[in-house]
């Protein structure tokens, strides 16, 4: 059945396509020169450049309006894209379009947890580039439709006494959710087991700030048939540097395993990131921290508690683990879970528990339903009670975010 006309769908994990004025409009003079600036290539390309570096946008990051057909992993000019990709005031017309309320607009060009930032040379330059991507995040994009976007932000995670300052400054802001790496190690940070991170998280607990870990944003992707090369300068996180093509004219990567392979296995990131964060002492430390696993799925959520509750009995005795409190419980407190199509999940869903899922509509990318994301998600309820879908689009997502209707 359609979902009923009051239920207001809120896809907690949306991307945007940054404009090439966003770090121009923002950053003071000194940094323009080597700041975030958009080059026309040789071939007529929009190519982000920063410092020495090139990034350029890859096809998948922006398929709105296009069909499978025309879908590839080559670099892209604006004029390629629909405008809902990189214009906040078009972006709410396709979402009119689509039956979507509102979004929460996770970065391209940094990085999903901001990873460009980090790798950049002068420091400096790299936070005032930061600062501008939030204010362009929250005054311009979120700015541009009050209650149509949840403001998202990033933070300079080399460095955590500016990282707790720029928490409590975009918090400020109105900033309800950070993207935030799906596990720091791979980035050569402190790993989610150290208390480095204590004092963001307490940050995180006063402002009540969701932290998001979309799967990739900690640069490892698994799936391909060299796992180890995901953390080679040619790989960003699912976005690829360069790519070969076969006669015909399927894309590979340099191990000859298909793209695809890492988007049907891109879930188990979010077990290992959730395993680690269930074992890691932290969430005892900090009772009142809330995650969301961002285009993670929901399907494999029984199960990953079951394992790790398994585990806990048998091996806790001789480690370093809380000895009572059972994982399940802690998973149960801190996580919340996101799907774009998981009929799994919704079979599940109150195994999984029906406070903790929400909706995601991935727009622009290549698991959008866009423009028919409504229908797709009431037809992946046709079979749920009123009560529980209006939770499942919308009143978790406002719940968790601290988002309410205006």
């Amino acid at each position: 059945m359609p979902l009923q006309d009051h239920m207001q769908i809120i896809s907690v994990d949306d991307h945007l396509i940054e404009h090439p004025r966003v770090f121009s409009d923002r950053l003071p003079a000194k940094y323009l020169a080597e700041g975030p600036r958009i080059v026309e290539d040789e071939k007529g390309r929009h190519i982000w450049h920063f410092e020495d570096k090139v990034f350029p946008y890859i096809g998948l990051n922006a398929v709105a309006g296009k069909t499978p057909e025309q879908y590839g992993l080559e670099p892209l000019r604006f004029d390629d894209m629909i405008p809902g990709c990189y214009d906040p005031v078009e972006r709410v017309k396709d979402m009119d379009v689509d039956g979507v309320h509102a979004a929460c607009c996770f970065p391209s060009f940094p990085g999903f947890g901001g990873r460009v930032f980090l790798n950049a040379t002068d420091k400096d330059l790299a936070f005032a580039s930061l600062q501008a991507w939030n204010d362009f995040s929250i005054d311009e994009w979120s700015g541009s439709a009050p209650g149509r976007y949840v403001p998202l932000a990033l933070l300079p995670i080399w460095d955590i006494e500016r990282c707790v300052t720029e928490l409590k400054r975009v918090a400020a802001k109105g900033a309800r959710v950070v993207s935030f790496p799906d596990s720091p190690v791979p980035l050569g940070l402190p790993s989610f087991h150290s208390d480095h991170w204590g004092p963001l998280w307490d940050v995180f607990e006063d402002t009540g700030v969701v932290v998001s870990l979309h799967f990739g944003s900690g640069s490892f992707v698994p799936g391909f048939s060299a796992s180890a090369k995901m953390l080679s300068p040619n790989y960003r996180g699912g976005e690829f540097k360069s790519v070969s093509a076969r006669t015909d004219g399927n894309v590979k990567n340099d191990d000859d395993a298909p793209t695809c392979t890492s988007f049907v296995v891109y879930a188990t990131n979010l077990m290992w990131t959730a395993s680690d964060l269930v074992f890691s002492g932290q969430l005892q430390k900090h009772p009142k921290l809330k995650f969301m696993l961002a285009e993670g799925g929901i399907g494999w959520f029984p199960y990953i508690r079951e394992r790790m509750d398994q585990v806990w009995s048998r091996h806790r005795y001789y480690q370093p683990i809380d000895f009572d409190t059972r994982p399940s419980d802690l998973f149960n407190k801190h996580f919340w879970g996101c799907y774009i199509e998981d009929e799994i999940g919704i079979k599940n869903r109150r195994e999984i528990g029906i406070d903790r899922i929400c909706v995601e509509i991935d727009y622009p990318h290549s698991d959008s339903n866009w423009p028919n994301s409504r229908k797709q998600i009431a037809e992946s309820l046709r079979d749920v009670p009123d009560d529980e879908a209006h939770k499942i689009v919308e009143l978790n997502a406002r719940a968790v975010l601290n988002f309410p209707r205006l």
